[in-house]
């Protein structure tokens, strides 16, 4: 009987023990010398070189740039500081208010219900979430500094907002701290957001803003994500973070990415911008994602760290799985990063993904090599945070890049820099038998 007994309690220690191992295994990526990857160390260098030099000059506190290539990590480092104010080092495992590098994980969220056949991308956003389903558009929304939104003349939309439109910001929804447009400035004054609602509080609210465009004609960047993150709610039943959870963050070992920061165990890793650099936008400063909210805003409210959101751009780089893990089918992977906007889309007046850039489903799209003033490859897909997080996935280098900074007033300055920097420093074509694939 003691024997017996003994016997299962080391089999149960031993499978613990081994489960352990696999999720540490699971969270990191194996780590190489550059040059094993294709790049070159001394150029590497450079970058590390600019980000001290720039953080000496206190441009910005601190930054953590991971640089992975066919499935290896060639670059990792942390710099600067954590929290300028503690003046506490910054650490590998810093936690970065991420902003909209929440979309494309809200938007991988709502592929995992398509390809369960659980939602159709023509669909309307009305069938989900009735009060969206007989919007008013305003007719004249240009730029206009001096426009008073409350003359605005509204005309019901042609048709409705697909969930399509959603996914790559073509819904007529918008934001309303940046921009001077009359709708832009009723968002604004509606202060969208509150940490106290919940996503369905939410939708109900910006259901009584009109739509800047009708749906389906004009990119506008804008709240669509987290209307979307509701109907993953509908659908599932379960809140955005608990579906996230389940079937993204915890396959993925993505520990450290949530929508708050309310375990004070992590609160110390917590990355802070400077003082005089926490204005996002017009009345928007950096946020405290120590106190807990009941709003999960699926487009900009996450957290993350370097290393999780190396695990979530690896799985998209393998086509959707990473150790294992099935997250997403490569078809469906293929098809988010395929450009969406074609020729029956406009830019907007804010039309962020840039020249040479279309947009697909939760990111925007290289179409060309040239046009777009920053290098890169024909099929990249990239996107950022209004708090400095930026990354990017280049398919044909088999290469991904995540930045983490909080420095809100650099953030448009560092994207570029770094990716004409990284690609630099690629000096040949490591052989594609090196990735590190999922077995």
């Amino acid at each position: 009987m003691k024997r017996t007994i003994c016997a299962r309690l080391f089999i149960t220690v031993a499978l613990a023990w081994l489960a352990l191992i696999s999720v540490a295994a699971a969270e990191t990526l194996p780590r190489v010398k550059p040059e094993e990857v294709g790049f070159s160390s001394d150029r590497l260098g450079r970058v590390t070189e600019m980000l001290r030099a720039n953080i000496a000059a206190s441009e910005i506190p601190g930054a953590v740039l991971l640089i992975a290539r066919h499935g290896k990590i060639a670059y990792f480092e942390s710099l600067g500081t954590l929290d300028p104010k503690a003046k506490s080092p910054m650490r590998s495992d810093a936690i970065f208010r991420i902003y909209s590098m929440s979309k494309p994980i809200t938007t991988v969220a709502a592929m995992i219900l398509f390809e369960e056949g659980k939602l159709n991308l023509n669909e309307p956003v009305g069938k989900y979430i009735p009060v969206l389903g007989k919007m008013q558009v305003a007719t004249d929304n240009k730029p206009d500094p001096e426009a008073d939104p409350q003359k605005l003349v509204l005309v019901p939309a042609d048709h409705p907002i697909s969930i399509q439109d959603l996914m790559r910001h073509t819904s007529g929804l918008t934001y309303g701290f940046f921009g001077d447009t009359p709708v832009k400035k009723l968002y604004a004054e509606a202060k969208l957001g509150n940490v106290t609602e919940t996503n369905a509080e939410f939708v109900e609210r910006i259901a009584k803003l009109p739509l800047s465009y009708q749906p389906g004609t004009t990119w506008d960047y804008s709240h669509s994500t987290d209307v979307l993150g509701r109907v993953v709610e509908v659908i599932t039943g379960k809140s955005l973070y608990e579906f996230e959870r389940e079937r993204i963050l915890d396959p993925l070992g993505m520990k450290d990415t949530s929508f708050y920061v309310t375990d004070e165990s992590r609160q110390p890793r917590i990355a802070e911008p400077f003082e005089n650099d926490r204005k996002i936008g017009n009345g928007t400063t950096v946020g405290d994602p120590r106190v807990g909210g009941a709003w999960e805003s699926g487009g900009g409210g996450m957290v993350s760290t370097a290393t999780d959101y190396a695990r979530f751009l690896q799985m998209l780089l393998n086509g959707g799985t990473i150790d294992g893990q099935q997250i997403l089918g490569p078809k469906t992977v293929a098809y988010m990063t395929a450009d969406h906007l074609g020729n029956a889309v406009v830019p907007g007046p804010y039309y962020l993904p840039g020249p040479g850039y279309g947009f697909g489903l939760g990111f925007a799209v290289r179409r060309d090599l040239g046009v777009s003033p920053v290098n890169g490859s024909p099929g990249d897909y990239n996107w950022g945070g209004a708090g400095g997080t930026a990354f990017w996935v280049d398919p044909k280098e088999r290469m991904f890049v995540v930045f983490m900074m909080q420095s809100p007033s650099q953030r448009m300055r560092y994207r570029p820099l770094l990716r004409d920097m990284i690609y630099a420093a690629i000096f040949d074509e490591a052989p594609h038998s090196n990735d590190a694939q999922a077995r």
